[in-house]
């Protein structure tokens, strides 16, 4: 057993005697005392940036945990079914909730940041978008504004196109999951001989990654020097992950879109079979 540390004993009440506390104003707030976060919170929000986004981790550990007692049957005989399962429930619970939390609240904070700050990315320099979209709105987004609309055009269709225009526009025209926006290529242009030319590394994305693992501030940087509070540093992140780059596509992609809450369930936008389809392109070796 542990040993367990005793806080010092309170000073014997004649040594405090004669001694004026201080009194406290009503008016004015105290010393603030400075947030703690929990470990595994504070993780969770990284493994949701950079391992996987949508997955629950509470299966993920369980179905590790059985994979462990499976490969680890000779020391795990030393116990009981029941104490088995009881360790299981303790560990999985105990930890899964933490981290959860961390990566949905990562991922709540990223989507309430890059609300704002993509109005900046895609505003040419000098110039101001017609009609003007409001940071703290997103029903001017999507296919509601022709900006936004131009960037989140299925690549391979022809938004100068009147008919592909207008059915986009008024929904007659589904977007798929696997119909990625132009936005994903470098100077909006697609090529159908070669899908993989300048995808997934230009403008609005690599805005989007520094603004998400190195700083805002280093957005307009060439080479940004990663400061001692920003996410890559803090998690020990040298270089880019597929996962985080799917992550980042799908923030921007919300962004740009007329969605208002950014959730799994969603099928306007339908975020997660967005976000695995790119994942699962980074992650086929033929490709």
């Amino acid at each position: 057993m542990n040993p367990v540390n005793v806080p010092d004993a309170a000073p014997p009440k004649s040594s405090m005697m004669g001694v004026k506390q201080p009194q406290l104003n009503a008016l004015q707030r105290g010393p603030r005392k400075q947030p703690v976060q929990d470990p595994l919170v504070h993780h969770g929000r990284h493994f949701g940036h950079v391992i996987h986004s949508f997955c629950s981790v509470l299966t993920l550990l369980t179905n590790g945990l059985a994979m462990m007692c499976e490969l680890e049957d000779r020391n795990l005989e030393m116990f009981s079914d029941y104490e088995r399962k009881e360790y299981s429930v303790f560990y999985v619970i105990a930890i899964t909730e933490l981290i959860q939390r961390g990566a949905n609240g990562a991922r709540a904070d990223d989507t309430k940041g890059m609300k704002c700050t993509i109005i900046d990315w895609i505003t040419p320099k000098g110039q101001t978008l017609n009609p003007h979209i409001p940071c703290n709105a997103k029903s001017a987004r999507g296919f509601n504004h022709e900006h936004t609309s131009t960037l989140l055009c299925p690549a391979g269709y022809d938004w100068s196109n009147a008919e592909i225009k207008e059915k986009l526009c008024n929904g007659q025209l589904r977007v798929a999951r696997d119909q990625w926006p132009i936005f994903l290529y470098a100077n909006y242009a697609y090529d159908a001989e070669d899908p993989w030319n300048s995808l997934l590394c230009y403008g609005i994305l690599i805005s989007a990654y520094k603004y998400i693992f190195t700083s805002p501030s280093s957005i307009d940087l060439e080479e940004p020097k990663a400061t001692c509070s920003c996410n890559a540093r803090n998690h020990g992140m040298h270089s880019v992950t597929k996962a985080s780059i799917a992550y980042v596509a799908t923030q921007a992609r919300f962004a740009l879109t007329s969605a208002q809450v950014f959730s799994h369930t969603d099928l306007l936008t339908d975020s997660e079979q967005f976000y695995n389809s790119i994942l699962e392109l980074l992650d086929d070796p033929d490709e």
